[in-house]
């Protein structure tokens, strides 16, 4: 065996070892890219998110205040005992300073018993009750449906900026590609005596800067990454791949007006102004009830010892039972209740306010929306035209620096200006869809 040989022998394991390690670093790193869409990435939101859990727990909270109000229907029954000790009573019959009589008592008493109350009527403030708590359920709802809204504006957010710097570093992965082939044209031709050493020089500075904007472009989508990660529930370290396509082509295509109906209809914060005033009314009419009579059935049966309650007494153990109908009212409720009925009207009127207010709001944001999304996609499509344009200039500048007609500057700036237009129309698609989704988000229909 000659040395060659040996020497191969003594290098097959730690080839193999390498073999070994290239092969499973794939499948680790495969296990931790996950590729969603953004109607997954919303799903997940909607599952996971802290936000929209909080207010799901304020739903179920909401749902048991209308059990509770509803509760209130049901008789009152409650169940009373009672045991004492009786003390010996002196029966002073020649004043308290001379020696008193000893009046025979029983030393041990107790009741036994229970009672109960039917509310027939009560100005109407039991049903008022459960109405207001069914009106905070339906506001609850509605918080919970615009938080969770919000929510995927976010989280299409960070998933198209993602998109928009993975599409930034493949058109830089491609652009320094480019770059790296037309900087060995630019050494043969100074090789060739063709063109200075301070051509070579700028376009390998140039080169460079791009290769470390790479860096930024992946800490970009690193942090866009743990951002989507936090929000739909997902490890620090998962790799989400975004995965669908921006569509513009499908989007967009109501009317202005389409989409003011829209939002008229489905707007959470217009739903949630029209429930809380639809609250103050409740409790402008649950103060004015104030001012009612009360009715209800009442019954209560006790076993009492001894027997001291009619005479003759007897030391005996007794029941005894009532049955029948209370009613009462309250003669100062007329001058109590008349201040809180005028806070409760003039927090209705305010109410009222504040929900015209509230639509004025929701116009205003559509009517934003709906520009900023037509600005949008005007905006792509000049971007589009500057690509064009940019691609047939960077043509004639490289034909003409070849053909020693321009210089290095007119030729990297060529370079610069179709690398910019490119990523101004990856940005410019990126930003027309998220402005599509605010527009959804602001019509209630995201």
């Amino acid at each position: 065996m000659n040395f060659n040989s040996k020497f191969y022998l003594a290098l097959l394991p730690v080839l193999l070892l390498a073999f070994s390690l290239k092969a499973q670093q794939p499948a680790a790193d495969s296990s931790k890219n996950l590729s969603l869409t953004i109607a997954q990435v919303w799903q997940k939101a909607a599952t996971n998110s802290k936000a929209v859990q909080i207010k799901q727990l304020k739903v179920a909270s909401s749902a048991e205040g209308i059990k509770d109000a509803k509760a209130e229907r049901l008789p009152e029954i409650n169940i009373n005992g009672e045991y004492a000790r009786v003390s010996n009573m002196p029966v002073y019959e020649n004043g308290i300073f001379n020696a008193p009589t000893q009046f025979p008592v029983l030393h041990t008493t107790y009741t036994v018993g229970g009672e109960a109350y039917l509310n027939i009527y009560n100005g109407n403030k039991t049903n008022l009750e459960i109405d207001a708590r069914k009106r905070e359920n339906n506001i609850a709802g509605e918080q919970q449906k615009l938080t969770l809204s919000e929510v995927k504006l976010h989280a299409a957010a960070y998933y198209l900026d993602m998109q928009r710097s993975i599409i930034f570093k493949d058109l830089l992965l491609k652009d320094i590609a480019a770059q790296e082939k037309q900087l060995l044209q630019i050494k043969t031709l100074q090789k060739n005596g063709v063109v200075l050493k301070s051509d070579v020089l700028r376009a390998e500075l140039k080169l460079s800067k791009q290769k470390l904007s790479l860096v930024q472009l992946d800490n970009d989508l690193a942090i866009a990454n743990q951002k989507l990660n936090i929000l739909i529930g997902l490890p620090d370290d998962q790799q989400i791949n975004p995965v669908e396509a921006v569509q513009l082509d499908t989007a967009g295509k109501e009317t202005y007006d389409e989409y003011l109906t829209d939002a008229g209809k489905n707007a959470y914060q217009l739903k949630i102004s029209e429930q809380e005033t639809e609250l103050s009314k409740l409790k402008l009419k649950n103060v004015k009830a104030n001012v009612s009579p009360k009715v209800g059935l009442f019954a209560a049966y006790n076993y009492s010892y001894p027997q001291i309650l009619f005479y003759p007494y007897s030391p005996s153990l007794y029941g005894l039972g009532f049955a029948g109908v209370k009613a009462s009212f309250s003669i100062s409720s007329f001058y109590h209740n008349s201040h809180k009925v005028k806070v409760a009207r003039l927090d209705l009127e305010s109410q009222e306010i504040e929900h015209a207010q509230t639509e004025d709001g929701v116009r205003q944001q559509v009517n934003e929306a709906w520009l900023r999304y037509k600005e949008a996609l005007n905006r792509v499509d000049v971007s589009r035209v500057n690509v064009q344009q940019a691609t047939e200039n960077r043509r004639i500048i490289n034909n003409t620096y070849f053909n020693q007609l321009s210089l290095i500057t007119d030729l990297l700036d060529a370079d610069t200006q179709l690398l910019q237009t490119r990523f101004d129309l990856a940005a410019a698609r990126i930003a027309a869809q998220l402005q599509y989704y605010q527009l959804q988000n602001v019509t209630g229909k995201l």
